[in-house]
């Protein structure tokens, strides 16, 4: 898949490419089959498969004080867009200059003059444009004029209400990953550099652990969750601490992991962790011999949803 970042960068000619566009956040199921209806669509019109979406996220812009933590960051949303194999990834830089460039400019600009769009595949709801003024109807009446199709897909629904990358975030930020899991048709992960703890997992309580850095990703709820660790080509079983340690007294956040059968040194390694169920709540324990007898208990119960969750 080839990645541009830029329209700058965008010097190709394209053979009329089949289009969608959006933010992608967390590529769900909901994304997955629109995705799959672009590169299906471009093979049976031998067009070129494209994906556009916007970095950073238009909300970041258009509604900084909301501080929304998003799904995936821009190198995963493209490795994950890459499995569906598409022809090109479009990402275009939103700016508070982008954001007032009006539906219908986008339209003539972007997809017909710049593009050559044949095709656009996009969801019932989609909005685009300075104040979000352009639609679906303004689409198919553009692509009358302009010569490119439209699909207009619904949106998915699943467990009783509609996938979307919104709801996906609250299911994660309640620890309720399995179901978030469901919804993305994907074990959710973060990515973190490992590094220097307080040392207490292996000297205090026997249980050795790398503590994480983490990038710019959503995290779960805080808690104890059955995990996979992905270390290198390498997948092992693992159980994960999110909190405070208030059992110590500690303050800030950390992002502790324990990988089952595991002995070498992670300091310095990127792990990519991915939850697969949440255990319990962090809780304060009496002493270091409590916590250390619940960790225990966390380890055998970790290994039995992994053994479910196969």
């Amino acid at each position: 898949m080839e990645i541009i970042k830029g329209l700058l960068n965008l010097t190709n000619t394209y053979s009329h490419p089949v289009i969608t566009l959006g933010n992608f956040d967390g590529v769900h199921l909901g994304h997955q089959k629109t995705i799959q209806k672009v590169r299906d669509k471009a093979k049976e019109t031998n067009s070129t498969s494209m994906i556009i979406t916007f970095e950073p996220h238009p909300l970041r812009i258009i509604d900084p004080e909301r501080e929304l933590v998003f799904l995936t960051p821009f190198n995963i949303k493209s490795e994950l867009i890459a499995e569906f194999d598409i022809d090109v990834l479009l990402c275009i830089e939103f700016s508070s200059e982008f954001a007032k460039v009006k539906a219908e400019d986008f339209i003539k600009d972007i997809l017909v003059d710049k593009l050559h769009a044949s095709h656009i595949i996009v969801g019932h709801d989609y909005r685009f444009g300075s104040k979000k003024q352009g639609n679906t109807d303004l689409l198919r009446k553009r692509g009358r004029q302009y010569g490119f199709t439209l699909n207009v897909i619904r949106n998915v629904k699943n467990t009783g209400g509609t996938i979307s990358s919104s709801r996906i975030r609250k299911l994660l930020l309640d620890g309720d990953v399995h179901l978030a899991n469901i919804l993305l048709g994907r074990t959710y992960f973060i990515e973190g550099t490992v590094g220097y703890g307080a040392g207490r997992g292996a000297k205090v309580l026997n249980t050795p652990t790398a503590n994480l850095t983490i990038n710019d990703e959503l995290a779960p709820m805080d808690g104890v969750y059955a995990v996979r660790v992905k270390v290198g080509d390498k997948i092992y079983d693992g159980v994960s601490n999110i909190g405070k340690n208030p059992t110590f007294g500690q303050n800030n956040l950390s992002y502790e992991v324990h990988l089952f059968d595991f002995e070498d040194d992670l300091r310095g390694v990127k792990p990519r962790v991915y939850f697969v169920k949440r255990i319990r709540s962090e809780r304060t324990f009496d002493s270091p011999d409590e916590l250390k007898k619940q960790i225990l208990k966390d380890i055998d119960k970790a290994k039995k949803i992994l053994h479910t969750f196969k």
